[in-house]
């Protein structure tokens, strides 16, 4: 698994496990703000986010845009325009 993807992996976790319910989706948008724009692709801000799955998320930016967040096969952070 590359070091991005442990990276973010590990921060989907942390999100997961915080305080309550409202503060892991809080910290869980930031965090997928900042793995999106790590992968150099147009956010914003994500103003929502879904869990799908393991280390997959659905998230929509300030900007409308709309990807899908995920660990894909080879070990590596995919963001998919939706």
């Amino acid at each position: 698994m590359s070091l991005l993807a442990k990276w973010c992996t590990l921060i989907m976790m942390t999100a997961a496990l915080l305080g309550g319910p409202a503060q892991a989706a809080d910290e869980l948008g930031k965090d997928l703000t900042s793995t999106i724009a790590l992968l150099g692709l147009p956010c914003g801000q994500v103003v929502r986010a879904k869990r799908l799955g393991d280390n997959d998320y659905l998230a929509t930016c300030s900007n409308k845009m709309t990807y899908r967040v995920f660990v894909n096969a080879q070990g590596r952070v995919v963001a998919q325009k939706q």
